[in-house]
This record gives C-alpha cells, structure tokens and sequence, in this order.
C-alpha cells in the first residue's frame, strides 16, 4: 500500500527531496503523495521528524 502524509504534517519538506521517485508535493497545508508513483520505498518516513507518512 502506497504511503499518504497524515494531517500530522508541519510542512518541513524533508520528504519531499528524499523521495526517489518524486512522488512527494506540497498540498494545501500539508504535503501529499501520489499513490502511483510511490513505490512504497518508506524513504519519506524515515526522514519525517513527526512521522506523518504513514502506509496507507
């Protein structure tokens, strides 16, 4: 299951450049994931500092 960014997320954009497949976007008010691009690597989990990416 592809990884979502919860509303945990204090926009810090750590994710973003971590992820591999440049799934990763700032939304509106948080950043989100695009479910078909993300290849459930968890890169962006491990860098968030509030563990907003959680698999879906």
């Amino acid at each position: 299951m592809a990884y979502k960014i919860s509303d945990e997320c204090i926009c810090c954009g750590a994710c973003e450049v971590e992820c591999p497949v440049s799934a990763i976007s700032e939304g509106d008010g948080k950043y989100i994931i695009d479910p078909e691009l993300c290849i459930e690597c968890g890169a962006c989990a491990a860098v968030c500092p509030v563990g907003a990416p959680k698999q879906d």
